[in-house]
């Protein structure tokens, strides 16, 4: 979006001219589409940015398929146990919010595609909220885990049943889709009055509400409710629950040991950092940083979304032991058999 006087051009695939005068004209009191953005400034190099996002898509996708598929398929008891139950759970989570935004970035950064009809953009934010809540559930589950194998290994197997981890997961993931609901059907109620360019490459409710010309104090208040019930509650009990392991491996008297059991908690502790860090951060911009640079919360929306989809799989592989001998043994698996096939191709046509 590029200002001249009081005219304002809007970079989508050309320039459109948008005079200020007719913010209140037919063109954006109810527009059928919203305008997605890159980073802006460097819309002419588009394509060479789209490299690193393929890469970490590809990276992403392929990372939580192949921790899904190898405790699904592996019969070793050892992987299925409670942590890479949870650990699943984060997988498909990550999935799912790969797959949600993937279309829009790609389809701006690789096709110059920046337009999104209102309701594909509604039905966006509705996934990428309700999956990041759903997330934030999940690392507080897999907290509890980690509480209860420190604090009480002895009732481990008793507290951590099947039935009981299912009934958990089931509780969070329709807690996470029944509070994100309402979110679409409030913002479909709204006029959008003003220039329909929204500064991510993907939808948010905060961004959406920032262009609406109606009173948003009941969309910001129940955005506000939701966030702290959900992501401040759960980060608060992860914090809570690491205080007592503290104290519990403090106690040992083998500094050996102590570190042993600190060391199971180091992939954990990532993922949260790597979750919660960048999800705080943006909310914070979003809500009170009116006069932060845009290439900031540009960049903070692309690590909240990106990299803990793109890291977990990476830093449990490499902390799990199991996890990481049956990954080395499918990739040797699967080298060996490539090898084997191109061979016998190649060897056809002389025959």
């Amino acid at each position: 979006m590029v200002h001249t006087g009081d005219t304002i051009l809007l970079r989508v695939g050309h320039l459109l001219p948008y005079s200020m005068s007719d913010s209140n004209t037919t063109d954006f009191t109810n527009p059928s589409t919203f305008i997605l953005v890159g980073i802006p400034g460097l819309e002419a190099a588009h394509v060479w940015i789209s490299i690193p996002f393929c890469t970490m898509y590809t990276i992403a996708i392929l990372g939580n398929f192949t921790i899904l598929f190898i405790v699904k398929m592996e019969l070793n008891p050892s992987l299925h146990e409670p942590m890479y139950i949870f650990l699943s759970m984060l997988a498909v989570t990550d999935l799912g919010l790969s797959i949600t935004t993937m279309p829009t970035i790609l389809g701006i950064y690789l096709f110059n595609f920046r337009e999104i009809s209102l309701d594909a953009c509604f039905a966006q934010l509705f996934f990428i909220h309700s999956l990041s809540f759903i997330e934030s559930s999940i690392l507080l589950l897999m907290a509890f885990d980690r509480f209860v194998a420190i604090c009480n290994p002895l009732r481990y197997a008793s507290i951590l049943t099947r039935p009981r981890i299912a009934k958990m997961g089931l509780m969070f993931v329709l807690r996470g889709f029944i509070l994100t609901f309402p979110l679409p059907f409030l913002l479909k109620r709204f006029q959008y009055c003003q220039a329909n360019v929204l500064s991510h490459s993907y939808c948010l409710n905060q961004e959406v509400m920032k262009i609406a010309c109606s009173d948003i104090t009941v969309n910001s208040l129940y955005g506000l409710f939701i966030t702290l019930l959900m992501v401040g509650l759960d980060s608060l009990f992860i914090f809570l629950s690491y205080v007592r392991i503290l104290k519990t491996v403090l106690k040992v008297a083998s500094p050996t040991e102590c570190l042993r059991a600190l060391n199971t908690s180091v992939s954990h502790l990532c993922a949260v950092l790597l979750f919660y860090t960048p999800k705080i951060s943006l909310s914070v911009l979003h809500r009170f940083g009116k006069g932060s640079p845009p290439l900031l919360q540009i960049l903070l929306g692309y690590v909240y979304l990106l990299v803990p989809p793109l890291m977990n799989p990476i830093v449990y592989s490499m902390k799990s032991k199991h996890l990481r001998v049956r990954i080395i043994r499918l990739f040797v698996k699967a080298a060996l058999t490539t090898a084997q096939i191109w061979p016998g191709q190649r060897a056809e046509p002389q025959g």
